[in-house]
Formats: C-alpha cells, structure tokens, sequence
C-alpha cells in the first residue's frame, strides 16, 4: 500500500516527476537526484516498505533480481566497469522507503570508504542517462 506522505510513493505514483529506469508491477527504478555518480539510481518496491526486515518474503527474490539487472545495466548501457549497490536501513536513510542504490563504478573513479561526492546532472541530462539505462536492462526476466 502507498503512503500519501512519502516522496518515493510519490515518484512511482507519477505525482512527482521521477526519471525512470525501471517501472513494474513490483518494483520501480529511478535516478538519484543528488548521485554520487551520473546513472546512480534508486530501486524501490512499489509497496510502502520502510526497511529491508520489512520486505514481504515473497517480494525478496523480484526485488533483488531487479537489482542484479540494474547493476549489468551499469555496465552495459553506461560503459561502468562495475557497480556499487547497498542499502540503509533507518541510519543514514534519508527517505523512510526501502531503496537500494545502484551505483556505476570505475577504477579510479575516487569513491573510498563512505566519504561520497555527490554531483548533478546537467539540463536533459538526466532522461538521457535514465533513457540508456532502460535500454541496457531489458524486458523482465520471470
């Protein structure tokens, strides 16, 4: 069930304008809007879930086949060489939704430790990188 007061119900709802890379039945994906690299993106399960513990077990294996899609399309449709993909559970989550980041890597990229810059995105900049990124996962794999 969605909650009306959280910003990331919103975003998958289409109340608030959200770059999508991922949009199904169970879950959705979106770009960061403060990434700590262009393409980081948040995946999220349509359900208001606050923190991993929370997530139904019958939504565990779809949530993180959605990420694993995720991080091959960071290096398939970005040219990353990897990925980083994490999760907070109440510290350090600044939206009380559960969200895994997906983050492309690169050698030398200066991510180190949990001292993360951050960056923004240039005008229309965003919907390209989202653009490349659907294009990279796919259709859904059952």
């Amino acid at each position: 069930m969605p909650d009306d007061g959280c910003l990331f119900c919103r975003i998958v709802a289409g109340e608030v304008e959200g770059h999508l890379v991922l949009d199904e039945p169970d879950v959705a994906a979106f770009l960061d809007v403060r990434p700590l690299f262009k393409g980081h993106t948040l995946l999220v399960p349509r359900a208001h879930v606050v923190t991993l513990p929370d997530l139904p077990a019958d939504q565990r294996d779809g949530f993180l086949a959605a990420a694993q899609r995720l991080a091959t399309a960071m290096v398939d449709g970005l040219g990353a060489q990897g990925s980083f993909v994490a999760m907070n559970n109440v510290v350090s989550q600044s939206v009380a939704h559960l969200h895994c980041h997906v983050v492309p890597r690169t050698k030398g990229d200066g991510l180190r430790g949990f001292f993360w810059p951050r960056t923004k995105y240039d005008e229309g900049e965003a919907a390209a990188y989202a653009r490349r990124l659907r294009g990279a996962i796919g259709p859904a794999v059952g």
